[in-house]
Order: structure tokens, then sequence, then C-alpha cells
């Protein structure tokens, strides 16, 4: 998703972290609409392992995303960070 911007979790979303997982914060600008980020996001579930945990839509348009997916190593290092 090059519209996208890693961001900053809301406090609230950092609580609960396990560090069983890899977690990702995503901030989706209002241009973005739910259909479109629907679509991309179930790309990066599909092809990346990444799930969707949270959705925090704001009064702007604009929303954080929070992704999570197991951690993996490969020849001791972890798999790629999500192309979003």
């Amino acid at each position: 998703m090059s519209a996208a911007h890693r961001g900053r979790m809301p406090a609230s979303w950092e609580v609960e972290l396990s560090d069983d997982y890899e977690w990702i914060p995503l901030r989706l600008p209002p241009e973005v609409t739910r259909i479109t980020a629907s679509t991309r996001l179930s790309i990066e579930a599909e092809y990346r392992g990444w799930e969707l945990t949270r959705v925090r839509l704001y009064t702007d348009g604009s929303r954080r995303v929070l992704l999570r997916r197991k951690k993996t190593r490969i020849d001791g290092r972890t798999a790629d960070q999500p192309g979003l």
C-alpha cells in the first residue's frame, strides 16, 4: 500500500501486544476507500500472512490499522515486513 504510512499505535493498543507475534501499525489516509483498504489488506493477508487485529476510524476519514502475524525465522533472520 503505497498510500499507507507506518505510524504510532494508539496507547490502548500497546497494552495487549504479545511477543509471539510481529506487529505493524498502519495509517490509511482519508482518500483510501473502505473497499480499497479491504482489498489491499486481504492481499497482504493472503500472500504475507498478516491478519487484521484492530481498526480505528477517525472523524477525518483516516484509519489506524494494526496487523499481526506469528514470528517466523528464516536463516537466522525474521521474515520480510509488508510492502504496504
